[in-house]
Protein backbone atom coordinates (compact mmCIF):
# COMPACT_ATOMS: atom_id res chain seq x y z
CA UNK A 1 0.00 0.00 0.00
CA UNK A 2 1.28 3.56 -0.72
CA UNK A 3 1.31 6.01 1.79
CA UNK A 4 -0.53 9.36 0.48
CA UNK A 5 1.42 12.47 0.39
CA UNK A 6 1.77 15.99 1.11
CA UNK A 7 0.65 16.51 -2.89
CA UNK A 8 -2.43 14.11 -2.63
CA UNK A 9 -3.68 16.01 0.45
CA UNK A 10 -3.36 19.02 -1.01
CA UNK A 11 -4.96 17.60 -4.36
CA UNK A 12 -7.98 16.51 -2.28
CA UNK A 13 -8.60 19.94 -0.21
CA UNK A 14 -7.85 21.79 -3.61
CA UNK A 15 -5.30 23.65 -2.12
CA UNK A 16 -1.69 24.40 -2.92
CA UNK A 17 1.08 22.23 -1.12
CA UNK A 18 2.26 25.52 0.43
CA UNK A 19 -1.40 25.98 2.19
CA UNK A 20 -0.80 22.06 3.78
CA UNK A 21 2.60 22.37 4.72
CA UNK A 22 1.32 25.85 7.15
CA UNK A 23 -1.72 23.61 7.95
CA UNK A 24 0.84 21.53 9.51
CA UNK A 25 3.39 23.79 10.64
CA UNK A 26 1.96 27.18 11.10
CA UNK A 27 -1.43 27.04 11.46
CA UNK A 28 -1.97 30.36 12.51
CA UNK A 29 -1.77 31.99 9.01
CA UNK A 30 -4.47 29.35 7.64
CA UNK A 31 -8.36 30.25 7.61
CA UNK A 32 -10.22 28.03 9.91
CA UNK A 33 -12.66 26.69 6.87
CA UNK A 34 -9.20 25.77 4.79
CA UNK A 35 -7.60 24.14 7.78
CA UNK A 36 -10.95 21.88 8.05
CA UNK A 37 -10.92 21.24 4.20
CA UNK A 38 -6.74 20.13 5.01
CA UNK A 39 -7.55 18.21 7.86
CA UNK A 40 -10.93 16.10 7.08
CA UNK A 41 -8.49 15.16 3.43
CA UNK A 42 -5.76 14.04 5.80
CA UNK A 43 -8.16 11.97 7.79
CA UNK A 44 -9.67 10.17 4.37
CA UNK A 45 -6.22 9.48 2.99
CA UNK A 46 -4.93 8.23 6.25
CA UNK A 47 -1.62 10.97 6.02
CA UNK A 48 0.87 10.25 8.13
CA UNK A 49 3.60 12.99 8.43
CA UNK A 50 7.42 12.33 7.94
CA UNK A 51 8.91 13.89 10.50
CA UNK A 52 12.11 12.03 10.31
CA UNK A 53 12.17 13.67 6.53
CA UNK A 54 11.03 17.21 7.60
CA UNK A 55 13.56 17.33 10.32
CA UNK A 56 16.54 16.32 8.11
CA UNK A 57 15.50 18.88 5.40
CA UNK A 58 15.27 21.54 7.98
CA UNK A 59 18.61 20.62 9.51
CA UNK A 60 17.57 20.16 13.02
CA UNK A 61 16.81 17.06 14.95
CA UNK A 62 14.66 16.52 18.31
CA UNK A 63 16.13 13.35 18.68
CA UNK A 64 18.56 12.84 21.18
CA UNK A 65 21.27 9.94 21.25
CA UNK A 66 22.06 7.78 24.83
CA UNK A 67 24.70 5.07 23.94
CA UNK A 68 25.54 3.20 27.43
CA UNK A 69 27.97 0.40 28.44
CA UNK A 70 25.58 -1.82 29.62
CA UNK A 71 21.59 -1.91 29.35
CA UNK A 72 21.38 -4.69 31.69
CA UNK A 73 22.68 -3.09 34.21
CA UNK A 74 19.97 -0.98 36.02
CA UNK A 75 22.15 1.83 37.38
CA UNK A 76 22.51 2.49 33.41
CA UNK A 77 18.23 1.63 32.77
CA UNK A 78 18.05 4.85 35.67
CA UNK A 79 20.74 6.93 34.11
CA UNK A 80 18.07 6.68 30.95
CA UNK A 81 15.23 7.21 32.51
CA UNK A 82 16.29 10.87 34.04
CA UNK A 83 17.57 12.06 30.27
CA UNK A 84 14.50 10.84 29.04
CA UNK A 85 12.38 12.68 31.48
CA UNK A 86 14.36 15.49 31.37
CA UNK A 87 13.99 15.48 27.56
CA UNK A 88 10.52 14.86 27.49
CA UNK A 89 10.17 17.99 29.36
CA UNK A 90 11.53 20.21 26.50
CA UNK A 91 9.55 18.17 23.92
CA UNK A 92 12.55 15.87 22.95
CA UNK A 93 13.17 12.17 22.62
CA UNK A 94 15.65 10.19 23.32
CA UNK A 95 17.69 6.89 21.18
CA UNK A 96 19.08 4.75 23.30
CA UNK A 97 21.76 2.45 21.87
CA UNK A 98 24.01 -0.12 24.29
CA UNK A 99 27.64 -0.85 23.37
CA UNK A 100 27.77 -3.38 25.60
CA UNK A 101 31.09 -2.59 26.56
CA UNK A 102 32.61 -2.88 22.88
CA UNK A 103 33.97 -0.42 20.80
CA UNK A 104 32.77 -1.57 17.31
CA UNK A 105 29.41 -1.53 18.65
CA UNK A 106 29.40 1.99 19.80
CA UNK A 107 30.87 3.59 16.56
CA UNK A 108 28.18 1.84 15.03
CA UNK A 109 25.52 3.70 17.23
CA UNK A 110 27.79 6.88 16.84
CA UNK A 111 27.42 6.71 13.29
CA UNK A 112 23.60 5.95 13.18
CA UNK A 113 23.31 8.62 15.43
CA UNK A 114 25.50 10.92 12.95
CA UNK A 115 23.35 9.67 9.78
CA UNK A 116 20.14 10.86 11.99
CA UNK A 117 21.26 14.20 12.89
CA UNK A 118 20.32 13.93 16.12
CA UNK A 119 20.05 16.98 18.13
CA UNK A 120 23.03 16.07 20.29
CA UNK A 121 24.79 12.48 21.94
CA UNK A 122 25.07 11.37 25.58
CA UNK A 123 27.92 8.90 25.56
CA UNK A 124 29.44 6.34 28.40
CA UNK A 125 32.69 5.97 26.55
CA UNK A 126 34.31 2.21 26.06
CA UNK A 127 37.77 4.18 24.57
CA UNK A 128 39.10 6.47 23.30
CA UNK A 129 36.51 8.48 21.27
CA UNK A 130 37.73 12.06 21.50
CA UNK A 131 38.58 12.17 18.06
CA UNK A 132 35.51 10.66 16.93
CA UNK A 133 33.55 13.30 19.02
CA UNK A 134 35.73 16.16 17.28
CA UNK A 135 34.43 14.81 13.85
CA UNK A 136 30.60 14.62 15.18
CA UNK A 137 31.26 18.38 16.49
CA UNK A 138 32.06 19.64 13.28
CA UNK A 139 28.73 18.29 12.09
CA UNK A 140 27.24 20.23 14.23
CA UNK A 141 26.08 17.86 17.22
CA UNK A 142 27.46 18.35 20.47
CA UNK A 143 28.52 15.10 23.38
CA UNK A 144 28.36 15.04 26.72
CA UNK A 145 30.15 12.41 28.38
CA UNK A 146 28.13 10.41 31.22
CA UNK A 147 29.41 8.40 34.31
CA UNK A 148 32.60 9.76 33.13
CA UNK A 149 34.93 12.08 34.07
CA UNK A 150 36.52 14.06 30.74
CA UNK A 151 40.14 14.01 30.35
CA UNK A 152 39.22 15.94 27.26
CA UNK A 153 38.23 19.27 28.65
CA UNK A 154 36.76 20.31 25.56
CA UNK A 155 33.83 18.38 26.01
CA UNK A 156 31.19 18.23 28.81
CA UNK A 157 31.16 15.39 31.37
CA UNK A 158 28.61 14.05 34.13
CA UNK A 159 30.32 11.64 36.05
CA UNK A 160 30.79 10.46 40.04
CA UNK A 161 33.54 10.48 41.99
CA UNK A 162 34.96 6.64 41.70
CA UNK A 163 38.03 7.00 43.52
CA UNK A 164 36.70 8.40 46.48
CA UNK A 165 33.83 5.59 45.85
CA UNK A 166 36.60 2.83 46.50
CA UNK A 167 38.04 4.58 49.23
CA UNK A 168 34.79 4.90 50.86
CA UNK A 169 34.11 1.10 50.66
CA UNK A 170 37.24 -0.23 51.55
CA UNK A 171 37.29 2.30 54.61
CA UNK A 172 34.45 1.19 55.79
CA UNK A 173 34.92 -2.62 55.18
CA UNK A 174 38.17 -1.37 57.67
CA UNK A 175 36.28 0.20 60.04
CA UNK A 176 35.22 -3.11 60.87
CA UNK A 177 38.27 -4.69 61.78
CA UNK A 178 38.03 -6.62 58.47
CA UNK A 179 41.65 -7.23 56.72
CA UNK A 180 42.21 -9.39 54.33
CA UNK A 181 39.65 -7.52 51.73
CA UNK A 182 39.50 -8.86 48.19
CA UNK A 183 38.07 -6.78 45.10
CA UNK A 184 36.07 -8.11 42.82
CA UNK A 185 35.70 -6.95 39.41
CA UNK A 186 36.93 -6.62 35.57
CA UNK A 187 37.68 -6.10 33.22
CA UNK A 188 40.25 -3.12 34.82
CA UNK A 189 39.86 -1.98 31.39
CA UNK A 190 36.75 -0.01 32.08
CA UNK A 191 37.65 3.03 33.36
CA UNK A 192 35.17 2.87 36.25
CA UNK A 193 36.66 -0.29 37.69
CA UNK A 194 39.89 0.84 37.57
CA UNK A 195 39.21 4.15 39.01
CA UNK A 196 37.31 2.17 42.05
CA UNK A 197 40.21 -0.20 42.58
CA UNK A 198 42.82 2.67 42.67
CA UNK A 199 40.43 4.23 45.75
CA UNK A 200 40.57 0.72 47.26
CA UNK A 201 43.96 0.28 47.01
CA UNK A 202 44.61 3.72 48.85
CA UNK A 203 42.11 3.28 51.49
CA UNK A 204 44.13 -0.40 52.51
CA UNK A 205 47.55 1.32 52.02
CA UNK A 206 46.66 3.66 54.96
CA UNK A 207 46.21 0.46 56.97
CA UNK A 208 49.68 -1.74 58.02
CA UNK A 209 48.30 -4.92 58.54
CA UNK A 210 45.42 -4.98 55.71
CA UNK A 211 45.73 -6.61 52.32
CA UNK A 212 44.18 -6.49 49.20
CA UNK A 213 43.80 -9.32 47.08
CA UNK A 214 42.49 -8.29 43.40
CA UNK A 215 39.99 -11.17 41.87
CA UNK A 216 39.37 -9.95 38.54
CA UNK A 217 36.34 -11.07 36.02
CA UNK A 218 35.09 -11.34 32.46
CA UNK A 219 32.64 -9.10 32.92
CA UNK A 220 30.50 -6.79 35.60
CA UNK A 221 27.25 -9.37 35.79
CA UNK A 222 25.55 -11.57 38.15
CA UNK A 223 27.19 -14.87 36.32
CA UNK A 224 30.55 -13.69 36.96
CA UNK A 225 30.03 -12.72 40.08
CA UNK A 226 28.40 -15.98 40.91
CA UNK A 227 31.72 -17.87 39.85
CA UNK A 228 33.63 -15.43 41.76
CA UNK A 229 31.58 -16.27 45.00
CA UNK A 230 31.67 -20.14 44.24
CA UNK A 231 35.44 -20.16 43.92
CA UNK A 232 36.00 -18.33 47.09
CA UNK A 233 33.66 -20.24 49.03
CA UNK A 234 35.55 -23.44 48.26
CA UNK A 235 38.85 -22.55 49.53
CA UNK A 236 39.51 -22.83 53.33
CA UNK A 237 38.61 -20.68 55.77
CA UNK A 238 41.99 -19.37 56.65
CA UNK A 239 42.57 -18.70 52.86
CA UNK A 240 38.92 -16.89 52.35
CA UNK A 241 39.33 -12.93 52.59
CA UNK A 242 36.47 -11.64 55.46
CA UNK A 243 35.82 -9.00 53.45
CA UNK A 244 34.61 -8.08 49.75
CA UNK A 245 33.99 -5.04 47.92
CA UNK A 246 32.62 -5.73 44.47
CA UNK A 247 33.12 -3.23 41.46
CA UNK A 248 29.11 -3.48 41.16
CA UNK A 249 25.88 -4.82 42.75
CA UNK A 250 25.20 -7.28 39.69
CA UNK A 251 28.61 -8.65 40.63
CA UNK A 252 27.80 -8.28 44.63
CA UNK A 253 24.22 -9.95 44.06
CA UNK A 254 26.43 -13.12 42.11
CA UNK A 255 29.08 -13.34 44.72
CA UNK A 256 26.35 -13.50 47.77
CA UNK A 257 24.55 -16.39 45.49
CA UNK A 258 27.93 -18.03 45.20
CA UNK A 259 28.73 -17.86 48.96
CA UNK A 260 25.70 -19.09 50.45
CA UNK A 261 24.49 -21.46 47.91
CA UNK A 262 25.70 -24.63 49.95
CA UNK A 263 24.53 -22.50 53.27
CA UNK A 264 28.73 -22.46 53.21
CA UNK A 265 29.79 -19.15 54.06
CA UNK A 266 27.39 -16.74 56.39
CA UNK A 267 27.47 -13.28 55.25
CA UNK A 268 28.64 -10.75 56.79
CA UNK A 269 29.49 -12.94 59.62
CA UNK A 270 32.35 -14.50 57.85
CA UNK A 271 32.92 -12.26 54.76
CA UNK A 272 31.29 -9.07 54.63
CA UNK A 273 30.38 -7.96 51.34
CA UNK A 274 30.13 -4.25 49.32
CA UNK A 275 28.57 -3.23 46.37
CA UNK A 276 28.63 -0.58 43.90
CA UNK A 277 25.97 1.57 42.27
CA UNK A 278 23.01 0.91 44.83
CA UNK A 279 20.54 -0.21 42.30
CA UNK A 280 16.97 -0.52 43.76
CA UNK A 281 17.59 -4.64 43.71
CA UNK A 282 20.17 -4.30 46.24
CA UNK A 283 17.98 -3.75 48.88
CA UNK A 284 16.08 -6.63 48.32
CA UNK A 285 18.21 -9.64 48.22
CA UNK A 286 18.32 -12.56 50.68
CA UNK A 287 21.00 -10.50 52.82
CA UNK A 288 20.50 -6.71 51.76
CA UNK A 289 23.25 -5.09 50.22
CA UNK A 290 25.93 -2.49 51.70
CA UNK A 291 26.93 -0.22 48.52
CA UNK A 292 28.03 3.09 47.26
CA UNK A 293 24.72 4.79 45.73
CA UNK A 294 25.45 6.38 42.76
CA UNK A 295 22.86 9.28 41.64
CA UNK A 296 22.39 7.84 38.44
CA UNK A 297 18.65 9.49 37.76
CA UNK A 298 20.16 12.87 38.29
CA UNK A 299 23.52 12.15 36.31
CA UNK A 300 21.02 11.42 33.30
CA UNK A 301 19.00 14.92 33.43
CA UNK A 302 22.21 16.33 34.43
CA UNK A 303 23.72 15.02 31.06
CA UNK A 304 20.67 16.20 28.98
CA UNK A 305 20.26 18.94 30.68
CA UNK A 306 24.11 20.41 29.62
CA UNK A 307 24.05 19.00 26.15
CA UNK A 308 20.60 21.24 24.96
CA UNK A 309 22.33 24.05 26.58
CA UNK A 310 25.85 23.51 24.61
CA UNK A 311 23.28 22.66 21.57
CA UNK A 312 21.58 26.25 21.85
CA UNK A 313 24.88 27.81 22.43
CA UNK A 314 26.56 30.50 20.79
CA UNK A 315 30.74 29.37 19.13
CA UNK A 316 32.85 29.68 22.27
CA UNK A 317 30.75 27.77 24.13
CA UNK A 318 32.52 26.56 27.17
CA UNK A 319 32.57 22.79 28.42
CA UNK A 320 31.07 22.13 31.79
CA UNK A 321 32.12 19.40 34.12
CA UNK A 322 29.93 18.37 36.71
CA UNK A 323 31.23 15.36 39.47
CA UNK A 324 28.71 14.05 42.19
CA UNK A 325 30.33 12.63 45.43
CA UNK A 326 28.93 9.12 46.17
CA UNK A 327 27.42 7.73 49.26
CA UNK A 328 27.99 4.93 51.82
CA UNK A 329 24.67 3.15 51.92
CA UNK A 330 24.80 0.17 55.05
CA UNK A 331 22.86 -2.75 55.25
CA UNK A 332 22.66 -6.02 56.76
CA UNK A 333 25.51 -7.59 54.49
CA UNK A 334 28.36 -5.74 56.41
CA UNK A 335 26.40 -4.64 59.44
CA UNK A 336 24.59 -7.94 60.16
Amino acid sequence: MVSASVKDVAALAGVSVGTVSNVLNRPEKVSPAVTTRVQAAIEKLGFVRNDAARQLRAGMSHSIGLVVLDAANPFFTDLARGAEDSAAAENFSVLVGNSNDDEGREAAYLDLFEQQRVRGVLLSPVGDVIPRLEQLRRRGIPTVLVDRVSDNLSFSSVGVDNLAGGEMAVRHLLSLGRRRIAFVGGPTSIRQVAERLTGARKAIGEVSDATLEVLKTESLTVLSGRAAGEAIRNRTAAERPDAIFAANDLLAVGILQGLMLMGDVQVPQEIALIGYDDIEFAAATVVPLSSIRQPSVLIGSTALELLLQEAAAEPGFEATHVVFRPELVLRQSTLG
